[in-house]
């Protein structure tokens, strides 16, 4: 019998009583998102509301790493390239799009961070309404050690949770924290051993599941009113100076430079 999730390709997603668990699928690439599995967290979300039979939700990824981000090998291939260009221009407007669907869903979202999450893969964790991180994983936001504003969610999410100067000092220095730091920081809910990290969010997701539907709902839906409220100020700005940087000389550098595992030589243009 097929459903509603069964053509999704990157994402796996299979229902324990009231809970769907959405797994981050490639993990021969350490969950890195390529253009079809950003396609699919688009539309994953909207699926997800309309089910009824679902009331909490568990985003974790397959083996060792939640997610890289975005996919570091294909952006050198197609550096200074036509087919670069084009993936620029028409990905504007693509994050919005993710972020607004994963703030909509009705269903709590509780992040089960069960090892690195860069770029990308930070934002994802750091919408979720509940994170739980592995104590040792790493999470951070490399956009820019990559020569690209962190025009995905990172300048939205990052100064929510932990003010504008510590975020400024994660995005712009690319640095990196361990899941206990960034519990410590107020980055992400919980920290613990990785082998809690599931178990511990499925925990959560069954106490949010059993609670009163529509308080649990609504409560999300009023705080994130705020949440939609910066992500529409920053998000079109943030992410279209991120394909504008994608066309420049650096972004092209630092992305060979990372497939080719050398230090990057960069020239400011």
């Amino acid at each position: 019998m097929t459903t509603r999730y069964d053509r999704y390709e990157w994402l796996k997603v299979e229902r324990r009583d009231r809970i769907a668990i959405v797994t981050l699928n490639r993990p021969e690439h350490r969950n890195a998102a390529n253009p079809a599995m950003r396609e699919e967290l688009n539309a994953i979300w909207p699926d997800i509301a309309a089910d009824e039979a679902v009331d909490a939700i568990v985003l974790t990824g397959a083996g060792q790493a939640f997610s890289a981000g975005g996919d570091v090998k294909a952006m050198a291939a197609r550096a200074g390239t036509p087919e670069g260009r084009r993936h620029a221009i028409e990905g504007f407007g693509r994050a919005r799009r993710m972020c607004q669907a994963m703030l909509d869903v009705p269903q709590p979202i509780v992040a089960a961070v069960n090892g690195d999450a860069m770029g990308l893969g930070a934002t994802l964790a750091l919408i979720a309404d509940v994170s739980v991180m592995a104590e040792t994983a790493r999470i951070g936001d490399s956009h820019v050690k990559v020569g690209l504003v962190a025009g995905d969610g990172g300048t939205v999410f990052w100064p929510v949770l932990i003010g504008p100067n510590r975020a400024k000092e994660f995005l712009m220095r690319s640095r990196i924290a361990t899941g206990a730091e960034a519990a410590a920081l107020g980055l992400v809910n919980h920290a613990v051993p990785a082998d809690e990290v599931l178990p511990k969010a499925m925990a959560i997701a069954e106490e949010l599941a059993a609670q009163p539907k529509w308080a649990v709902r609504w409560t999300k839906h009023s705080v994130n009113q705020w949440l939609k409220h910066q992500l529409n100020l920053l998000i079109d700005a943030s992410h279209g100076l991120e394909m504008l940087s994608a066309l420049t000389w650096d972004h092209g550098e630092a992305a060979r430079a990372f497939a080719e595992k050398r230090r990057p030589q960069f020239r400011g243009e």
